[in-house]
């Protein structure tokens, strides 16, 4: 899933419990994408409302954890 978002091609919706779309389809996993998101690993690139999708980015701690791997 980071890979994803490092190389672009990842989408997440505003709100609380936010989803994570992967070259537009629906991240099936998204227990995984809000424990991502509330750990602090990734985020919405820019400000977004309750289910508007947007580009999502790595935060710093997200590309650590990807290089790390």
């Amino acid at each position: 899933m980071l890979r994803a978002v490092a190389a672009g091609r990842a989408e997440v919706t505003g709100g609380t419990e936010p989803d994570l779309y992967v070259d537009g389809l629906p991240c099936c996993d998204r227990m995984a994408t809000h424990d991502l998101v509330h750990a602090g690993l990734l985020r919405p690139a820019r400000p977004t409302s309750f289910g508007l999708r947007v580009c999502a980015e790595l935060t710093e701690d997200g590309r650590a954890a990807l290089a790390a791997s």
